[in-house]
């Protein structure tokens, strides 16, 4: 019995990466990010393997992507601003944890 409680929860674990990729993704694509970013490439802004790379070793990395995804940001990676986005907090920080896993 407690084999199939602990598969059934590595099961589920296993299956919940997918399915929040899949969200970040969607989300991604509904809001205005993929206008000045794209994920291997420097577009407006810096690509999203860029910003993952230079934020690698910071562990408040996805807190503070978030707070610039939602309020905007300028002068880190030129003079061009980064407007705020129009998202909740909830899906800053998933935006930013989908950031910081294309390094």
């Amino acid at each position: 019995m407690n084999k199939v409680v602990v598969s059934l929860f590595a099961l589920a674990g296993a299956l919940a990466q997918p399915a929040f990729a899949q969200d970040a993704e969607t989300l991604l694509n509904s809001k205005a990010c993929l206008a000045c970013h794209k994920t291997d490439t420097q577009l407006v802004g810096p690509s999203y393997q860029a910003i993952a790379e230079k934020y690698a070793d910071d562990e408040n990395a996805v807190e503070m992507l978030a707070g610039k995804i939602r309020n905007g940001s300028q002068g880190v990676w030129g003079q061009i601003p980064m407007p705020p986005n129009q998202v909740t907090e909830d899906e800053a920080r998933v935006l930013a944890e989908w950031v910081m896993e294309q390094n």
